[in-house]
């Protein structure tokens, strides 16, 4: 280790106690394809949050939840379904059999039902989906050195004799029935021997006499991360290459969040060869859960791809999950938190300001409306209106936040155009009110907080003014203070006579620049840049006229340095 840059000493951390990958699993792969492959279509999606979601909630979801849910998910547009684990116990089974009876599931959905290597537990399974056109019943087994030494007490041809002997059975069960299709799963395949998965997956294939019009669908799950994502693609395209009757297997995964790249894991595994996914909405699941597909889905979307799925009121799925799981999302959850698609900071706010402009513009170039032109605005990879969110929550402003963040929110939600010289000056004034509260400052604060300081009323005002252009060209301004006191002056414009008056009346004021705007009531409001009695500051005014508000932002400038 280079000390000279990198400081960091051993810890006291019990690391020795954990063996790393290659020692626990042999990957045959030398050569591998998936580096250089590219996902341009979405795999089939299978949803498991009806079983392996559900195992994992402290509540299991009852039947009126259950069904909330996969209604939810055939609404998304899910074609393939696990509805449950029938034979573990009696909510499951009653609620496959409310399905099947009440003529739920549409005819282009399959449910998956999943079921262990015994016999009894295969028989309730098959009297759970009885009357079903279409189905897949999935069988697994744990398959790892780990699992057949401490758990199932069982060596591979023990395991593999069990596996036998269940798929004869399920074939035996499912009879000519032309609807019913299989799935096996070697459960805790990434951390069993490639050799033997692949002898009981071709074993399965040949005894279920799979074919391109009945595949069979062999399921590679890593039901604990052990490695980095690369070694699971490794893996599975391992698997892809060397199985038997490929084109009569469905390749699927089933990638579990252990170590946190579960869609990592997933999208490789994609890469790879498969072409079947398992997962939950928003990474349901035991531990730390299953793949979220919701964000699988979105990251396809986010390139140009089809995610097969309609996420475009990600809102509202999130508030089915979070009522049926009784498990809330994270606000900083990839697409579907509250706070994704939110910006705090002064540099991100001002990235994201000027790319809404430029959007707008390049939008009205082509001739194409904005929510159908091309996308491409920083720090936001998708536009938040593609999955049902307004852009209120864009930017949110709090004491990181700067003036290009302050400046949208009061043109969007006030209608108040800040000219670019004014913005870092009330981009302090919300920083101060900030910094003190502690909090964020709501769009209404915002335009509390500017009326306050531009257009609230001081000690220099004009009860009555006008103007008028003398035969000379020059401009005369002609007024009365709310003190009585009158003032009069010149100038080569209306509004420098009207500095030039109050200067005369002991408030010296130069005008450096004055933006008018129609105003969003009617009338107008302007800005007004001045030099005051040697400071420069801005100042606001609405009336009217553009010149009356121009008057009135004069004042406002001379107020702020008086109250100063």
């Amino acid at each position: 280790m280079n000390t000279l840059w990198n400081p960091q000493r051993p810890s006291p951390m019990p690391y020795h106690r954990y063996r790393p990958f290659q020692e626990r699993v042999n990957v045959p792969v030398t050569e591998r394809s998936w580096p250089s492959a590219r996902i341009e279509r979405a795999p089939l999606w299978v949803p498991v949050d009806l079983r392996d979601g559900n195992q994992a909630l402290a509540e299991p979801m009852d039947t009126p939840r259950k069904r909330r849910f996969f209604d939810l998910l055939v609404a998304l547009g899910f074609k393939e379904i696990e509805i449950g684990y029938p034979s573990a116990s009696r909510t499951d089974f009653d609620f496959v059999r409310h399905l099947v009876t009440g003529g739920a599931v549409p005819d282009d959905v399959t449910p998956v039902v999943f079921t262990p290597a015994r016999a009894d537990l295969i028989d309730r399974t098959f009297e759970s989906i009885a009357g079903l056109p279409r189905a897949v019943v999935h069988l697994y087994i744990a398959t790892s050195p780990v699992w057949r030494d401490v758990v199932l007490g069982r060596d591979r041809g023990e395991v593999g004799r069990t596996v036998r002997e269940a798929a004869h059975r399920m074939a035996r069960r499912a009879g000519d029935a032309p609807g019913i299709r299989f799935q096996f799963s070697p459960e805790t395949f990434n951390l069993t021997e490639p050799d033997f998965v692949l002898e009981l997956c071709d074993g399965l294939t040949e005894l279920w006499d799979a074919s391109p019009d009945r595949p069979v669908t062999h399921n590679l799950p890593a039901t604990v991360e052990i490695a980095t994502p690369n070694v699971y693609a490794d893996q599975v395209e391992y698997m892809h290459r060397h199985l038997d009757r490929r084109d009569s297997v469905i390749l699927s995964v089933h990638p579990h969040n252990d170590r946190g790249t579960g869609v990592a894991c997933a999208e490789l595994a994609v890469l790879a060869g498969a072409q079947r996914v398992e997962g939950c909405l928003f990474g349901n699941g035991e531990r730390t859960g299953n793949v979220d597909l919701v964000t699988l889905a979105l990251n396809l979307f986010a390139q140009g791809v089809d995610p097969m799925v309609d996420l475009g009121d990600i809102d509202a799925v999130r508030e089915t999950v979070e009522h049926c799981n009784r498990l809330p999302v994270h606000p900083r959850h990839p697409y579907a938190g509250d706070l994704v698609h939110t910006a705090f900071s002064g540099t991100h706010q001002d990235a994201i300001s000027k790319g809404f402009a430029e959007h707008a513009r390049r939008a009205a170039e082509s001739g194409v409306p904005e929510r159908q032109a091309p996308w491409a605005v920083p720090y936001l990879p998708i536009d938040p209106a593609d999955v049902g969110r307004t852009y209120e929550a864009v930017i949110r402003v709090n004491s990181q936040s700067g003036k290009g963040g302050v400046a949208y929110l009061l043109r969007t939600h006030a209608g108040l155009d800040l000219p670019p010289g004014m913005r870092p000056e009330f981009a302090r004034i919300v920083q101060d009110a900030t910094d003190d509260s502690g909090r964020e400052a709501t769009p209404k604060e915002l335009h509390e907080l500017f009326e306050a300081a531009y257009l609230a009323d001081g000690p220099v005002g004009l009860d009555s003014w006008s103007t008028r252009r003398e035969a000379s060209g020059v401009h005369r301004f002609t007024g009365t203070l709310t003190s009585g006191d009158g003032c009069e002056g010149t100038g080569d414009s209306p509004l420098a006579a009207c500095a030039d008056a109050l200067a005369g009346t002991g408030y010296p004021v130069g005008v450096l620049d004055v933006v008018e705007q129609p105003d969003v009531d009617g009338g107008a409001v302007a800005y007004a840049e001045c030099r005051v009695g040697g400071r420069v500051l801005w100042g606001a005014g609405r009336d009217a006229s553009g010149l009356a508000a121009s008057v009135r932002a004069v004042l406002s400038a001379v107020n702020r340095a008086v109250g100063r």
